[in-house]
Parts: structure tokens; C-alpha cells; sequence
């Protein structure tokens, strides 16, 4: 049963932490509950999307992309040209309010791609604040442009070490850091992950990517879409463009994980697909374990997408059977990479390019009616990938 007033979706979410700090995120949570629901909150909120972060983006009509698969018209949500490059904006707009509300002098958050890094830096530069950002070493080697980016913007880029230096391990680390530093900093995590109340915050305000889409696409073909397809590591990009259409029972949602190397071998991030009930990060969700049953690491050479777990609401989704689960390989997502800068003019993430791939799999019947309408939630823009891709993944 799902009470979003404790955080828990079906069987997963919740809060699993040490007393001291589930007593910190419960005033977090009451504090979100009041702000949310204010003229005032609310209008601050909107403001920061139209004049800040440039929305609404852009619903694009992918002409070439769509000649070339030869089925359902091919549509982008461009959230690749929001301020910083990515739909990370739209969450940290939101979470910086919060802080600001709470009198916060800093922001510590963690990264992967470096987008929610980004913009934590953004909205802290914004707002004046203080801001530590925690990214697997591995990460910054792959992602050095978002490193730059981040600094230039005045925040501190703290490397971890730890374990692989991945996602996951900046998870970590930032997370002990808040701990140690709670009185004067706010936490802003950047998925849909995590303790109560995170997954319901960052669900909200990423939300105004599928309301959008549903007004743009019923502006621009009469109806609604024969499917909504995102790419999903945390799951607040999926999230965001699935969430309007939730009680549309007709509309496909597709979540599309990192296959990384192939789904038979241990260096993937199907959480969903292939991932078991389990505690991580201070809450419940669908986990990769290894042969002995402890919290398996992942993989994908989108670091954005390179994490053990999934969103706890992605979870519950997936249980109820209400989402499709698709599997691309680092090779597939790199093709993409090509394909769509190709044929649009548009180079895309390589998270994104995840869901771009799902596209050119053999999917049957699925997307072959020109009548059908499918969008994809084009993430964020490949800037930031371009030399890993020619130097490391060609």
C-alpha cells in the first residue's frame, strides 16, 4: 500500500537510517509538506522554470529519426536545452527553495554524469550558497567538462576514491558529510532515490516534464502518446516524463537501464530487470546483488545511469506491472550517440542515448504504425560526453 505521507510505495521506500538522522529528513519532510502547498512556494517554483531554467522546453518533431525507423512519428522532449544542459535544473530549482526555506548557508550533493552537479552549482551560485559536490573519481576522468563547469561555478569537486568511484560511492560519502554537517547544509539529491522524503520531492519537481508533454503533444497531433520511453539509472528523468500519464492506462511507459556489456554478465545496472528487494542508501528498492547475496556494483559507461538500485516508486511501478522494462547495451547507447547527431543535428547524452536505442532494437509490431506517436525524454545534451566517446567508446 502506498503512503507518500512516510514515503512507502507498495514494498518499497521508507526510511532506513540511524535514529538521529531519520529525525532530521522527518523535519525535512514536514517542512516540504508545508512549503509545497503554498501560493507563494508554488509561484517562486514557477518563476525559476520560465525565467531560470527556460521552460517550457521544446516538444520536437524528430522528421529524419522517424523516416528512419519507418513506423510511429518519433518525438523528443528537449530537455537537453534547459539551463545547464539537462532535466537535473528542474529538481534543483525546486530543492534550493527548500534550503533557502530552511537557512541553509550550503549545499552538499553527489554526482555521476556531473548534470546534477551542475546545476547544484548553478542554484548555488543563484542563491548564494556554499556547495560541495561528491563524484567518484572514475566519474571525473570520464566527465572532466562537468568538472570544469561545476568549479567555474564557485562549488567545491571533492573526488572520491572509494570503492569503484562511482555513483554509488559518492552516495556515500556525501551522505556522511551531511551527517557531520547537517546544522548548516541541505543534502540536494539529485534522483529519485533515497530516504523519505527525497523520491517525493524529486518526482515533484521533475513532474513538469510529462505535464508539458501532455499539453505539447495534444497541441501538436490530438491525442495522447502511444508510448513515453526515458532512459532510467536513479529514475528522476523517467519519473518526470511518466508521471502525468500514470492513470493513462493506454499510454506505454517505458524505462530503458544500462545493459552495459550485456544483460548475461555482471557488468550492467538492471536494477529493474534483474535487481531483488533490498535496503540501500536508507531505503528499500529493487537492488543488484552478486553470488553472495550483498549489493552488487554496477556498470554503464553512461555514468549518469551507473547505480546498484532504482527509484522505489520506479519499483512499485514495475511490480504493479503499470511500466515496460528495456535493456541497452554501451554499444547500442554509443550507436544512438551517432545516430540521432546524425540525423537531427542533435548530439545526446549518452544517458539519453539509452532511450534512443530502445528504438532501433527489434521490438516487432511495437512502433510500426505511422498513426502512432511514441516521444522520447531526450535527458540532457552530449557536450559533456563527446571525447569519452571518441577516445574510449568508438
Amino acid at each position: 500500500m502506498t503512503n507518500e505521507l512516510n514515503g512507502t510505495f507498495g514494498d518499497f521506500g521508507g526510511t532506513y537510517l540511524p535514529e538521529f538522522l531519520a529525525e532530521i529528513l522527518g523535519e525535512l519532510a514536514e517542512k516540504y509538506d508545508e512549503l509545497k502547498v503554498t501560493e507563494e512556494f508554488q509561484n517562486d517554483l514557477k518563476a525559476l522554470y520560465k525565467d531560470y531554467a527556460g521552460r517550457p522546453s521544446l516538444l520536437y518533431y524528430a522528421e529524419r529519426l522517424t523516416k528512419e525507423l519507418g513506423g510511429a512519428k518519433i518525438y523528443l522532449k528537449r530537455e537537453d536545452l534547459n539551463h545547464t544542459g539537462a532535466h537535473k535544473i528542474n529538481n534543483v530549482v525546486g530543492q534550493g527553495l527548500v534550503a533557502r526555506a530552511l537557512n541553509k548557508s550550503k549545499l552538499i550533493a553527489e554526482t555521476g554524469a556531473g548534470q546534477h552537479g551542475v546545476a547544484t552549482a548553478t542554484i548555488a551560485a543563484y542563491l548564494n550558497l556554499d556547495c560541495d559536490i561528491y563524484m567518484g573519481a572514475r566519474d571525473m576522468g570520464a566527465q572532466k567538462p562537468n568538472v570544469y563547469r561545476m568549479k567555474a561555478l564557485g562549488a567545491n569537486v571533492i573526488p572520491v576514491t572509494a570503492g569503484q568511484g562511482t555513483l554509488k560511492d559518492a552516495v556515500d560519502i556525501a551522505l556522511g558529510a551531511y551527517a557531520q554537517d547537517h546544522e548548516d547544509s541541505y543534502y540536494l539529491l539529485g534522483s529519485a532515490v533515497g530516504p523519505h522524503p527525497y523520491p517525493t520531492m524529486v518526482r515533484d519537481f521533475q513532474q513538469i516534464i510529462s505535464e508539458e508533454i501532455k499539453a505539447q503533444i495534444q497541441e501538436l497531433e490530438g491525442k495522447q502518446p502511444t508510448a513515453v520511453i526515458a532512459c532510467a539509472g536513479g529514475g528522476s528523468n523517467a519519473l518526470g516524463a511518466f508521471t502525468a500519464f500514470i492513470p493513462d492506462e493506454n499510454v506505454e511507459l517505458v524505462s530503458v537501464e544500462p545493459a552495459g556489456k550485456g544483460a548475461n554478465t555482471d557488468r550492467h545496472g538492471l536494477a529493474l530487470g534483474k535487481g531483488a528487494p533490498d535496503v540501500i542508501h536508507g531505503f528499500k528498492t529493487l537492488v543488484l546483488h552478486d553470488e553472495d547475496g550483498e549489493i552488487a556494483e554496477s556498470y554503464s559507461a553512461a555514468s549518469g545511469l551507473d547505480y546498484p538500485g532504482i527509484s522505489p516508486i520506479l519499483s512499485m511501478l514495475k511490480e504493479k506491472g503499470r511500466i515496460s522494462l528495456g535493456a541497452v547495451t554501451d554499444k547500442e547507447a554509443v550507436d544512438a550517440f551517432i545516430a540521432l547527431s546524425h540525423l537531427e543535428g542533435i548530439i545526446p547524452a549518452l544517458e539519453s542515448s539509452h532511450a534512443i536505442a530502445y528504438l532501433f532494437q527489434d521490438h516487432g509490431d511495437k512502433y510500426t504504425n505511422p498513426d502512432d506517436v511514441v516521444v522520447v525524454n531526450l535527458s540532457g545534451r552530449g557536450d559533456k560526453d563527446v571525447e569519452n566517446v571518441f577516445e574510449n567508446l568508438m
